[in-house]
């Protein structure tokens, strides 16, 4: 059928189905086939050759397979913009030829003629709303501007002014005034991008980010900024190679909060101290270099009036003593005690922690004396993350120290040493937490940037330096920390003022340096992972730089040309959990839900995961009332799209009085069966009305709820959690130590983040329950012994035997330990080294929910190790025990919605 003019493709006889892909290999096959005839018809009766019937014969033949190599080019034909590396695709590559390389371009504009595609110019293309609203915003700022343009032409036509403005610079500005203990607003973005920045921040890439990355919906920002969350082409692969094996990925952290805290030494270290600094870092000489600024602290703090209670992980840096812009911001104050000489101190924070960090350090400053003075600098500093074998090279090329007086060739300074580091593979084998400060160029005036060559013999000086590392005896400057040389730097020339002086330069080099070029201070931070299992596990690098300036430094490093090809990747935040969850580290908020921050984002995920549940039909989604678990038990444990930390702690503590429980149980008689009876009996996770279910430990703990409407809508937040914020308590690994030697200060409803291994096989999600081996059934936990110590079964899957129901027997006898017939579908087996695996009939069941003790929030399939692993949550009071040294760390992971456990071993992270 023939396409009629302005039809885009050729009519198709049938709808394209997902049910013909056999009809398109029956059309390639026959396409491949050749028709052709049998000699006997080429034969008259008498057996003799008819010549005419011969060769119209081969006619046939001849036309049949130059039919046939049309076809069958036709068949598995791609077109020309298909040829392109996926990542160098556009939209509108398929109907523009410009879009292809040259090679392939006379291809594309002969499919585009045979295909009838449309090709509209801009002179014939109707402009749309959004396009005539521009058109018209652009007349009337022709119009503002008409009076500029005289002047400038007026300008243009005298030399002198011409050259006055040549030599004349603009009088340096003084920075606005700080502002102590209150919070600043985000910068006024340019009109035409105000009324998209209402409710949120744009981060200095956003624009960069836009049409490349997924960013965070804008009716649901994320902290109050647009963030972007992942790539639009598939980068799961790509990412775990390029952080780990060849090139780099980088990442625009600008969205991390910065504190600034100023004051006298002792009144900064009394401040840290009431927020869970430990004192040996404080005052002690592991802390030395960390309070000399010649590195950074990472670790837990907490509040003040609840020591339980821990917020979230920071960063502190120290400016470093005796630097001269410590003492051009303090008034000239040369006083060398560092006890009554004033310092600075950054504090970086996640965005999601950030007001109740900011409002705890107040709260600890106003009563503090000395007095401290905090300053709020979230948008006044950004940041750059960058990892991979390529991320020194890669910042190298963007990072080019700014020459001082009296540069040396020998390594005399930070900048110097940093460019003896250009050959680094990975920025793991630094000094752990080390710090490099200087000041360098605009990268503008470098760009493009051209690959880094290493010299010959530089290998051997960098281990010579990464050895001594000389930088913890030279006197570093910290111009990062001075306001005036902040301000400074975020005003840029424009780029047209850039392009200019590159137009002067010779071909093929870059425009001179000038005296008056801003120095961009910078502060290079070195982070690695220390819950990784592997020792050679990969660094990354942290660029802390004024926010205005993080745009052109970030241009520069996505368009290097790296030594091992391509250019480095960009990530978003999928990406960042991505890497961090294959160096086996959690990722905070969402790994931390024992934090008030953690709890709010697992509030916020359990109603994104309910609501896909939902879209799905009833064919296709997991009735979690009919999960078998086996041995009669029906229905899933608690909410199956949610963590339920609720279910977990329903009970009381344990060791807690048990008049406390006795007092609880008779307030509820009446209202209620008895919570003992409710427990043992199977709960249903979801009533018929759609309300969640209730715990049975009602407590204080539990919002108000007599006065609220019947017929209103529940909202989606904290109150729909049984278990209050306040009340969940994360312990630091550090804290682990102190805990087992004193119990009793076990804080209740206390997590620990733990790093989980599968054992064999399968791949723990999301939402996965975590139980350990049984307690009270020797038989079934000799079982699951069995799949640690042994070996896979190779025997075929049997047919899967109907659970034996013990409800009836159960409910005769409540309270009493359960017969034998327990495990009789998990019989064990002669050979101890061959397990069943999963599905078999003789797979052990899993355990009760009295032996339930955390639950999976991250969880994939590893690429590092090449098997499932996870991040989790478990209940300290339940796994306490096992903390000691020599203990085997196992457990058992069963998906939500599956009946099937997978052994595996568990050990704490920070």
């Amino acid at each position: 059928m023939a396409a009629q003019p302005g039809q885009k493709r050729k009519a198709r006889d049938s709808p394209i189905t997902p049910f013909n892909r056999a009809a398109k290999r029956v059309k390639i096959s026959s396409a491949r086939n050749i028709l052709a005839q049998t000699a006997d018809g080429a034969l008259n009766r008498n057996g003799e050759l008819d010549v005419s019937s011969f060769v119209k014969a081969r006619q046939f033949e001849v036309e049949a397979m130059e039919q046939n190599k049309t076809a069958s080019k036709g068949a598995l034909s791609t077109r020309a913009f298909q040829q392109v590396p996926r990542d160098m695709r556009r939209r509108s590559a398929s109907h523009n030829k410009s879009r292809v390389p040259k090679r392939l371009r006379v291809r594309a504009a002969k499919e585009m003629k045979e295909d009838n595609t449309p090709t509209v110019t801009a002179r014939t293309r109707k402009p749309t709303a959004q396009q005539r609203l521009r058109s018209k915003i652009a007349k009337k700022a022709q119009k503002r501007n008409e009076h500029s343009k005289l002047v400038k032409a007026k300008r243009k036509d005298s030399k002198v002014a011409v050259e006055e403005s040549a030599t004349i610079q603009p009088a340096p500005s003084k920075p606005p005034k700080a502002k102590s203990n209150k919070l600043i607003e985000p910068p006024k973005p340019p009109s035409l991008f105000r009324k998209r920045q209402i409710h949120k921040t744009w981060l200095p890439t956003h624009l960069f980010h836009a049409k490349r990355a997924h960013i965070s919906p804008p009716e649901a920002p994320l902290w109050r900024f647009a963030i972007p969350l992942s790539s639009t082409e598939k980068s799961f692969r790509a990412t775990h190679r390029a952080g780990w094996t060849r090139g780099c990925v980088a990442w625009d952290t600008s969205y991390m909060s910065t504190v600034h805290l100023e004051g006298r030494g002792s009144g900064l270290i009394n401040l840290l101290r009431s927020v869970g600094v430990p004192e040996d870092d404080l005052t002690g000489k592991v802390g030395e270099k960390w309070r000399k600024g010649r590195r950074y602290w990472s670790g837990w703090i907490r509040e003040r009036d609840r020591v339980e209670q821990w917020i979230s992980k920071v960063q502190i840096i120290w400016c470093s003593q005796g630097s001269e812009t410590s003492l051009r911001t303090t008034g000239g104050n040369h006083s060398t005690s560092p006890d009554t000489s004033k310092r600075q101190i950054f504090l970086r924070v996640h965005p999601a922690a950030f007001q109740q960090i900011w409002l705890e350090l107040l709260k600890v400053a106003k009563v503090q004396r000395p007095m401290v003075s905090i300053q709020d600098l979230r948008f006044e500093l950004g940041s750059i993350k960058i990892m991979g074998p390529g991320s020194t090279e890669t910042l190298h090329a963007a990072l080019t120290p700014s020459p001082a007086n009296g540069e040396s060739t020998d390594v005399s300074c930070v900048a110097e040493l940093w460019n003896t580091l250009r050959s680094l593979n990975n920025p793991a084998t630094t000094p752990s937490r080390a710090i490099l400060a200087f000041d360098v160029i605009d990268p503008r005036l470098r760009h493009p940037p051209k690959s880094v060559t290493t010299e010959p013999g530089q290998d051997q000086k960098l281990l010579q330096i990464l050895s001594a590392w000389p930088v913890d005896a030279m006197q570093t400057e910290m111009t990062i920390f001075d306001r005036l040389a902040r301000h400074t730097a975020s005003r840029l020339p424009s780029q047209k003022a850039i392009n200019r002086r590159k137009s002067t330069a010779n071909p093929g080099s870059y425009p001179d340096l000038l005296p008056t070029d801003p120095k961009i201070p910078v502060l290079l931070l070195v982070e690695r992972s220390e819950n990784s299992s592997s020792s050679t596990g990969q660094g990354s690098w942290t660029v802390i730089l004024p926010w205005k300036c993080v745009e052109p430094v970030w241009y520069s490093l996505m368009y290097y040309p790296l030594s091992t090809g391509g250019t480095p990747r960009f990530g978003g935040l999928d990406e960042m959990r991505q890497i961090s969850f294959e160096q086996a580290a959690p990722w905070f908020p969402a790994d931390y839900p024992g934090t008030s921050s953690g709890l709010d984002w697992e509030l916020v995920e359990r109603v994104r995961r309910k609501k896909e549940w939902e879209k799905k039909p009833k064919g296709r989604r997991i009735e979690w009332e009919s999960v078998d678990l086996g041995l009669g038990r029906q229905g899933e444990l608690g909410l199956g799209w949610a963590c339920d930390w609720e279910r977990l702690f329903s009970r009381p503590r344990f060791g807690e009085d048990k008049s406390t429980k006795e007092n609880d149980e008779s307030r509820e008689t009446g209202k209620k069966e008895d919570a003992t009876s409710e427990r043992d009996a199977p709960t249903e996770t979801k009533a018929a009305d759609g309300e969640e279910r209730q715990p049975a430990d009602k407590n204080a703990d539990q919002p108000d709820t007599t006065n609220q409407d019947p017929d209103k809508p529940r909202e989606d937040s904290k109150e729909k959690l049984m278990i209050k914020p306040n009340l969940l308590h994360h312990i630091p690994f550090k804290e682990l130590g102190t805990l087992l030697t004193k119990p009793a200060d076990l804080p209740p409803r206390s997590l620990i983040t733990v790093s989980l291994g599968l054992i064999h096989r399968g791949v723990p999600l999301a939402c996965a329950r975590i139980y350990r081996f049984p307690t009270k059934d020797a038989a079934l936990r000799d079982a699951w012994f069995q799949q640690v110590n042994g070996k896979i079964s190779s025997r075929k899957l049997a047919s899967k035997s109907k659970p034996v129901n013990l409800k009836p027997l159960i409910e005769a006898q409540p309270g009493t330990e359960l017969p034998s017939i327990h495990i009789a579908t998990t019989t064990i087996m002669a050979d101890s080294s061959a397990v069943p695996q999963a599905g078999h009939a003789d797979y052990p069941v899993c355990p009760d929910e009295e032996d339930l003790i955390g639950f999976v929030t991250t969880g994939n399939f590893n690429l590092g190790e090449g098997r499932g692993t996870g991040i989790g949550c478990l209940a300290l009071e339940k796994v306490i025990n096992k903390l000691k040294p020599g203990s085997q760390k196992v457990c058992i992971i069963r998906e939500a919605g599956s009946g099937i456990g997978r052994v595996a071993r568990w050990r704490p992270v920070d």
